[in-house]
């Protein structure tokens, strides 16, 4: 059994779990990819295996949540353009995972955070330099919605860690906050949702985690109520700053545990 219960925590735990799901609902309505912190914090309370498949029922609440706030300003276009890709992530994550153990995932999971991370930096930059163009219709966009298609897949497959990849893309992209916002609302909620199945058949989902699930989703609404009212107030480059070090120390942590 790869699943975990809600009777295996302890109080602190279960504490750090309903944190990380409060990040949850907050970072899909405010600051995308916020959540490789939660991603950190559930690998480090769960075996790493078990916490890819409780972590997953809750970014879709959160992914519904952004869906319902952000409905009008998505891209369809670009969806559509990255799907095929990150379908073929999503089977190469799924083979990796049918044949990882415990440690790997766990030490997968923890050098994907630090990765993650520079992508992030990387991310930043390129999206204030100056004269960036819009990449989307071009033959050069549609080569860069595959490649990071792909690697988005395979991360959001094996660590639910695409939201940097898919973040980056969409800036670069020339994407304004809230056809980000709408984009990547339905862009993980589509692609969460057809995760459930490899995730059940993997034996990462059952009625134990679901359980689990169910206590934990109740701390994502909040949190996405206070990104919405937080949206236009945030202060951006010191939050991102925050998530940075606090995902290069998840990452460590799990590297070294």
């Amino acid at each position: 059994m790869d699943t975990m219960t809600l009777w295996h925590l302890t109080g602190w735990q279960f504490a750090a779990l309903a944190c990380a799901a409060l990040l949850v609902g907050f970072s899909k309505t405010a600051v995308s990819g916020a959540n490789t912190v939660s991603l950190a914090v559930f690998a480090a309370v769960l075996p790493a295996r078990a916490s890819t498949g409780v972590l997953l029922p809750v970014l879709i609440a959160g992914d519904v949540l952004a869906v319902l706030v952000y409905r009008r300003h998505a891209h369809w276009p670009t969806l559509w353009r990255l799907f095929p890709a990150v379908g073929a992530g999503v089977v190469a994550g799924t083979a990796f995972l049918m044949w990882a153990d415990d440690t790997i995932v766990r030490m997968s999971i923890g050098a994907i955070l630090l990765l993650m991370a520079g992508v992030t930096v990387w991310r930043r930059r390129q999206a204030g330099a100056p004269g960036q163009p819009d990449e989307v219709a071009s033959r050069a966009g549609r080569v860069k919605a595959r490649s990071y298609g792909v690697l988005g897949g395979f991360t959001t497959m094996v660590a639910n860690a695409g939201g940097p990849v898919m973040s980056m893309y969409l800036l670069s992209a020339g994407f304004r906050k809230l056809g980000f916002l709408g984009t990547s609302a339905f862009f993980f909620l589509i692609v969460n949702v057809s995760k459930l199945p490899f995730s059940a058949g993997l034996g990462l989902i059952d009625g134990h985690s679901l359980l689990l699930d169910a206590a934990l989703v109740v701390f994502v609404v909040p949190g996405a109520l206070l990104g919405k009212w937080a949206v236009d107030r945030i202060n951006q480059l010191l939050f991102e700053r925050l998530v940075i070090a606090a995902t290069v120390l998840g990452g460590l942590q799990l590297l070294l545990r």
